[in-house]
C-alpha cells in the first residue's frame, strides 16, 4: 500500500511497522492474542507482542508482553469507564503515557461495527466493509441457541483518515478455526502499538 499524500507532510509515529498478523491463542480463562511480523512472502515471523484479556473484569483492559512468559509489558489498553459498552479506551506506552484511543459508535453499530480511533495528528473511522453481511452476523447472533453456535463469518475492517478519506489502517480477518487477522497501516502517523490495539480490540470487544 502506498502512503496517504496527508500523511507524508506529517512526522511518523515512533514506531511503525506497515504491516502485521494477529492471532488468536484458544484458552478456558483468558483471551491470548499473538501479534507477528509478516514476511515479504506473507508468511509469519518473530513475535512482536503478545496479548492477554482477563474475562469478566469490571474495567476491560488487555496487556502487550515483549515475550510468551509475559515478563516484561510493553504496551497495553484500558477502558476509562468500568462495566460500561459505551467506554472509550486508552493505548498506553510501557511508562504509561498516552499514545491514542478508540471506541465504539455503538448507534451506529447497530447495523454495521463503527469505531472512531485517535492519534496523534489523526483521527479516523474504522467501518465493516460488506454492510450485509454485517446484517446477517447480527441476525445470526440473535437467534436463541444458534447465535453460540461457531461459524467463521469473515469480516474485514478498514479505516479511514476522517479529514482525506485516505486508508489508515485495514484489518482483515482469514478462515480459520483460531482467529486470524492481516493488518496493513498505509498511514506512518499511526504507531504500532495504536495499530495492534485496535487490531486485537476488533476481535476481543467486537461483541460488546
Amino acid at each position: 500500500m502506498t502512503v496517504p499524500p496527508a500523511a507524508q507532510s506529517q512526522p511518523s509515529a515512533a514506531m511503525v511497522v506497515p504491516r502485521f498478523a494477529v492471532r488468536q491463542r484458544i484458552t478456558v480463562m483468558v483471551n491470548r492474542y499473538e501479534v507477528r511480523a509478516v514476511q515479504p512472502d506473507g508468511s509469519e515471523g518473530h513475535l512482536l507482542a503478545m496479548a492477554q484479556q482477563k474475562r469478566l473484569k469490571l474495567k476491560e483492559e488487555v496487556v502487550f508482553t515483549a515475550d510468551e512468559a509475559r515478563t516484561r509489558p510493553v504496551f497495553s489498553f484500558r477502558a476509562r469507564q468500568r462495566l460500561d459498552v459505551h467506554a472509550e479506551h486508552d493505548v498506553f506506552d510501557e511508562y504509561g503515557q498516552v499514545l491514542g484511543s478508540f471506541k465504539k459508535r455503538f448507534g451506529a453499530s447497530l447495523l454495521r461495527s463503527t469505531w472512531e480511533l485517535s492519534a496523534p495528528g489523526l483521527q479516523a473511522i474504522g467501518r465493516e466493509r460488506r454492510p450485509f453481511l454485517a446484517v446477517l452476523r447480527r441476525i445470526w447472533e440473535f437467534i436463541p441457541y444458534l447465535g453460540d453456535v461457531w461459524v467463521p463469518f469473515v469480516f474485514h475492517f478498514d479505516f479511514v483518515d476522517t479529514a482525506t478519506g485516505a486508508p489508515v489502517l485495514v484489518v482483515e480477518r482469514r478462515k480459520s478455526i483460531r482467529d486470524r487477522y492481516d493488518v496493513h497501516v498505509p498511514d506512518p502517523r499511526l504507531d504500532f502499538r495504536v495499530a495492534a490495539s485496535m487490531a486485537v480490540a476488533l476481535d476481543a470487544l467486537q461483541s460488546r
